[in-house]
């Protein structure tokens, strides 16, 4: 099958027609272009002196915020409470935390300066967002993703100190599931986010379970922990108390 060649239209071929998962290439990293390509089940990933990648996998690592496995090593860490979890109060520096922990099987990171300035832009429109785990004043870990409708578009995780996106990870899905944003685009299969209950699906599958997600409203704007998260860490990764009181 071809790879596609964008032009400055605003427009994606059929998903069905990647092959390996790359779809296309070329086009830009505006906004509006990139808040099309997540809800045709597309998203970039690309490296420095390469045209941007526009990429859709087949399977597709999902999972849904009300299926989250906590394992018990976790559970143990969080109610500790080692860190201080935030969202949306550092996110360029969460970006920059990200870009320097490649990902498996690629040189480098493609948390290139373009990407940085497009994902930053698109936290500015409030579809963009951070979550955090905190030493004191020392930002340790933490992961960003894109939210539109009841979908979570992860993008990247980092950190710096033991289970610090881990449970930042943990807390920010149930803090979505709380907002009813109950799928978790987990893009491409890795051992890590399978340990979560994150599992693959076909694309066809994905786009199916995409659709009605997209329909529900999007919570846009600067985001705060509703969730009670001292609850959260004594239930050792649930929002509720042991005991189920609220």
């Amino acid at each position: 099958m071809p790879v596609f060649r964008l032009d400055d239209r605003l427009v994606f071929p059929p998903v069905h027609l990647a092959e390996d998962g790359l779809l296309a290439l070329g086009g830009d990293l505006r906004p509006e272009r990139l808040l099309l390509g997540y809800t045709q089940g597309i998203f970039p990933w690309y490296a420095e002196n390469l045209p941007i990648l526009w990429h859709s996998p087949d399977p597709r690592m999902v999972m849904t915020t009300r299926e989250l496995t906590v394992q018990r090593s976790l559970k143990k860490a969080i109610r500790r409470q080692p860190y201080e979890l935030k969202m949306d109060t550092a996110f360029e520096d969460v970006l920059a935390g990200c870009g320097t922990v490649p990902r498996p099987g690629q040189a480098g990171t493609w948390l290139i300066p373009e990407m940085i300035d497009a994902y930053t832009k698109l936290h500015r429109l409030g579809f963009a967002h951070s979550i955090e785990a905190w030493d004191g004043d020392t930002l340790v870990g933490g992961l960003y993703g894109v939210s539109l409708g009841g979908a979570f578009f992860g993008e990247s995780m980092f950190a710096r100190a033991p289970d610090a996106s881990k449970i930042a990870f943990t807390a920010c899905a149930r803090q979505l599931a709380a907002w009813n944003i109950g799928l978790i685009d987990c893009q491409v299969h890795t051992e890590h986010l399978a340990r979560f209950g994150a599992y693959e699906v076909p694309r066809l599958r994905y786009m199916e379970l995409l659709k009605p997600a997209l329909d529900e409203p999007t919570k846009r704007g600067t985001w705060t922990f509703e969730l009670d998260l001292d609850a959260f860490a004594a239930g050792g990764g649930d929002s509720t108390p042991p005991d189920g009181t609220a």
